[in-house]
Order: C-alpha cells, then structure tokens, then sequence
C-alpha cells in the first residue's frame, strides 16, 4: 500500500496462505532456503483482505514433512489440495496494522478486524523494517529522543525501542534470576533517561552496587553509616538521615509496640498522646498557626525522642491521689516497662543513628524542605543542574529496619507529590532493586514489613495519577507483593530458573502468546523478553551494554582459584565488620 512501512514486492514474499482459522493460518513455502532461515517466534506480515490494513503474525511451528498425517488435525487442510513436498509454517495472528497515508502515522492494534484470504502472501518482518515497525508498535516518535534496549535477539540489524511514557506511567518489572543481566538492564535503562534535561529518578541501591555510574546526570546519596554520624556528615556531604520524626503513625507503632504484648494497646495510647504533645511543643502558636489548626500525629514536625521517653518513664512509676490523704498506683503505673525497654534500645542503637541520632540541623523545621528538594527536584531544578537521577545507598542499613526504611523514603515521595499542585508537579520514577527484600509477598500482620508493604501497594495503585511511575527490580518475582506485581503493566524478564518464578511471569503473558513463556529457562545472559504497554508485542531483546556498568560481575571461580597471586582483606573485613562501615 502507498506510504505504508511493508511496501513488499511480490517476489519477497515467503510463500502463500493455505489454511485459514479463528487467529491462526498455514502459508506453504517453496523455496526450502526460504524455510531454513525462518525461526520459531519471528514476526511476519500477511496480505489482509481489507485494503490499508495488514496483518502481523508470529511463527509458532515449522514442519517440513511429506507425510501430511504428521501435522495435528486442527491445523491442516484436506490432503487431496497439498503437494507431495509440504514446507509449512503455522503463524499465530496477534494484530492488525493500520496503513496510513501523508501525515498520519501507522496504528498497531492487538485485534483481528479480518483474517487473509488463500493464496493470500506472507512475509518476513526483518531489519529497517522491523525496527520501524516496532516504532509503530510501541507508539515511538520518530523524532527526538528514543528510549531503546538494545536489538531484537533475531535481528540484530533492528533496534529494539520502547515507548518511555508508557514503561514508566503504568509501571514496569525487571525480573531475571542472578547473573542473567538485571543490573545491566538497569544501568542502560539509567543510561536512556541521563541524557534526558529534566531526568527525574530514585534508585533504591540496596547493596550498592550501582557506586560506579558517575555522571553529570547522577547524584549519589548513603543513608549514613556509624561512622558518618561519629563525623557529622550531612546532606551537603551525600549523606542522608531519615530522623525518627517523620515516621507515620503506623510506623512508629510497629518500631516501638510489641503488639503481642497484653499491655500493647496501653502502650499504643500513650505512645499516640505523649507524640502529639511533643510535636505541639514544638510550634509557637503565632508562627505556626496553620500547622497547629490541622495538626495530626502524622505530620511532619520535628520532637525531641528523649522528652517522649521521659514521660513514658513518669506515667510507668505514676502514683495518683486516693482515699484518706494517701496516694496509689497510677492508671499506667508498671505496664509501660517493656516499652520504656524496647524505645531505649533503638534510641541507643548505633545501627540505628542514622534515624535516632541525627545531626541538629535535621531537627529544624527548613530541614525536611532542603532534604525534599534534593532528593526528588528534577535535574534543572538542582542548583547545579545535576543529579536527575538519585542513586540512594541503603547498604549499611541494618537488614530488620531495611523494609521500614526503604518504604518512609517513599512515603515521602508520594506524600510530596500528593500534596503538590496537579501544574506544579514534576513526574519522578522510583526504581526498587532488590524489591523482595522489602515489598515481600509473605507478611505477618502486625510487622513492620506490613507498613512498607502498604505504602508500595498505594504507590502501585495511586501512584500514576500523582506522577509517580514504579519500577520493580528482582531476582525472585514470586516473592514479591503480588498486588505491587499486578499494577505493574510492563514488564523485562531475563532469564529465571525457578519455576515459580517462571509461573508469575507466564501469568502476565496473553494466552495466544504463552509459549514465549517457555523461553525463560534458555534465555542467555543479557536476553530480555519484553512484554506490556510500552511495546504491545513480546519480543525477545539482547540489551545493549551500557554506558557505565554496576558493580554486580559474577565472581569467575574457576579462574580467581588458578590465580597465581592470592587476594584477601581479612583484616579489612573484620574491621568493618565491628564498626558496621566499610568507610
């Protein structure tokens, strides 16, 4: 068709239809050089009966037999209409593209408004013209910048693209089990969005293994370590506190509140009212008059930890007036014990200082504003017109406060933006490496996983129409929070060995495309199946090597133990080890 992209000649055709059904057809070939170069899930192009229109299939099974009775039933035709010498390909069809003329650009639908009529052509999708077809598909402008993966696993003449509006305003997975190329991934998607003016992006670095991308476009964060508070090192020094005051309500109850504990709704209480009264002692009246009408246990004022822990330790030994001028226990009076406990233990904990022991400045009201700004203002907002992308480290964070941390990070993201003006808000994505470890699918109630879980599952769900895309990272898919999973409308998987894992990406997949399913297992390191609203088609992509690469190679056993030369940090290690710091 004129100023369509498959402007095919007759003579590429592949062969011709000869069996027709609902959403699949058989096209013989003659040419058996033309059968030798197909492959199973290659995408082809069809004839439509319907002029501006044609149809796109993928190539499920080829057979090249003389014995027709090989071929199942549901998939043949009579035996009287093919030759002796059949070469036959059966295509599932998955879609329609719509051919349009002067301006107006293609449209790919995921609907069969016809099917090809016999004899109809077929040809192979390849090169340039794959590359602009899947422009098409994942709805890419052709000019401006492009967010790109790599090339597709079959051609690797054709670049694989996406739409980036779409991967990050309905969410998206990157799953694929260790060594099979997840940070990588990660690191070319970060390469894309660099080159971005106004980039906008949190990296959660669990293990930080994200150090080596420098750049102008990246700013790297720590959450402090004992040795940063020990040094007093603040934001100005890319150190980050998250100072136990902007906990929500939830969250400190499940730091501090044993909820087995017979006394727990006591203990819940007077931790509720002795919080409120210390954060209200903290606003002057006429400076803070606003803030004061409105207030709530929840909101971001700063309070002093030690005046919360000395009245709880008043009201524990509390005696009230009674009968006859004599006095006797008080309504709390011994029942607070366990929490005076468990409260003195985090304040005194030094792996804890990042959140109990913060500079003073983090104690000022203008504090939470600078802190906000760094962290979530995009790239031309920053004073210097850096750091677009944050790349925030939690590896000194201790694993059991790991998923409340994480998740009051996020809370303050999507608090931010949920109370700025729809004009004024600037889109931000928050990427999760290692999401297993603090959005996991298996919880108990009262825990403060619980709490982080919650606040992902809001941000999942509310999270578009705040601006505020979510990127799932994990090597262990069906051991994340299926609810933050099923929000997630696109979708990276590399290779995963588990079948479990395998079960919870198969689900994503539309049923006439489940057999991409089955390439999981066989993926090589650095191959993707990619899937959702970014690109409508799976498709099998080689990621391209990034820029700057993280700090996630796989130890080489077998060559680093016939190394001639040992290497070894014991005694580094250990003194890192003691002082919970590899500072």
């Amino acid at each position: 068709m004129h100023g369509s992209i498959f402007d095919f000649a007759d003579n590429e055709a592949l062969g011709s239809v000869i069996s027709v059904d609902t959403a699949s057809v058989v096209i013989r070939i003659d040419n058996l050089e033309q059968l030798k170069c197909l492959q199973v899930n290659r995408l082809v192009v069809l004839q439509s009966s319907k002029p501006g229109q044609h149809l796109i299939g993928i190539v499920v099974k080829i057979t090249r037999k003389q014995d027709t009775r090989e071929l199942d039933e549901d998939e043949m035709v009579d035996e009287d209409l093919l030759p002796s010498d059949n070469n036959l390909v059966k295509i599932t069809l998955i879609g329609t593209l719509l051919d349009r003329e002067g301006n107006n650009r293609d449209i790919f639908r995921r609907t069969l408004e016809t099917v090809p009529e016999i004899d109809a052509n077929c040809f192979s999708l390849e090169e340039d013209r794959l590359t602009r077809f899947m422009q098409v598909v994942s709805d890419v402008e052709m000019d401006g910048p492009k967010l790109t993966l790599g090339h597709f696993a079959l051609d690797e003449k054709a670049k694989a693209y996406l739409n980036g509006n779409k991967l990050f305003q309905r969410h998206a997975v990157i799953v694929g089990s260790t060594g099979s190329g997840k940070s990588w991934t990660t690191a070319r998607l970060l390469d894309q969005i660099a080159k971005l003016p106004q980039a906008n992006v949190i990296l959660f670095d669990i293990h930080g293994e994200y150090r080596p991308l420098r750049r102008e476009a990246f700013r790297h964060l720590r959450i402090a370590g004992p040795s940063d508070i020990e040094n007093n090192q603040s934001l100005e020094d890319g150190i980050l506190h998250l100072p136990y005051w902007l906990l929500d309500y939830e969250a400190l109850l499940s730091l501090f509140v044993d909820r087995s504990d017979q006394n727990a709704p006591n203990q819940s209480m007077i931790i509720t009212s002795t919080i409120v009264e210390a954060k209200k002692s903290m606003l002057y009246p006429e400076k803070h008059k606003e803030i004061l009408d409105n207030f709530t246990i929840n909101s971001p004022v700063p309070f002093d930890i030690n005046t919360v822990l000395n009245e709880i330790k008043r009201l524990n030994i509390e005696r009230v007036p009674s009968a006859n001028n004599k006095t006797k226990q008080g309504p709390y009076n011994g029942k607070l014990s366990r929490l005076i406990g468990r409260l003195e233990a985090k304040v005194n904990d030094k792996r804890l200082a990042f959140l109990f022991k913060p500079p003073d400045e983090c104690m000022e009201m203008v504090w939470l504003e600078k802190m906000i700004h760094l962290v979530l203002a995009g790239r031309e907002e920053q004073h210097d017109h850096s750091g677009g992308i944050k790349i925030i480290d939690f590896s000194e964070v201790p694993s059991d406060v790991l998923p409340l941390m994480v998740s009051l990070l996020a809370q303050i993201v999507f608090s931010t933006c949920q109370w700025t003006i729809t004009k004024k808000r600037h889109p931000i994505a928050i990427m999760c490496d290692e999401a297993q470890l603090y959005i996991p699918e298996r919880i108990a109630a009262d825990s403060s996983d619980a709490v982080a879980v919650k606040i992902f599952e809001r941000i999942a769900k509310e999270g578009r129409k705040y601006g505020i895309g979510l990127v799932v990272i994990s090597q262990r898919p069906s051991e994340v929070n299926r609810t933050v999973l099923s929000q997630c409308n696109n979708m990276i998987a590399m290779r995963l060995a588990s079948g479990d894992d395998q079960r919870v990406v198969k689900r994503l997949l539309p049923d006439s495309l489940g057999s991409f399913g089955d390439l999981l297992p066989v993926l090589d390191v650095g191959e993707s199946l990619v899937v959702g609203d970014a690109s409508l088609l799976p498709t099998r992509v080689r990621i391209a090597e990034p820029t700057m690469k993280p700090d996630s190679q796989t130890v080489a056993f077998w060559d680093r133990w016939n190394d001639s030369n040992a290497v070894s940090d014991i005694p580094n290690a250990v003194r890192s080890w003691r002082k919970q710091s590899m500072k």
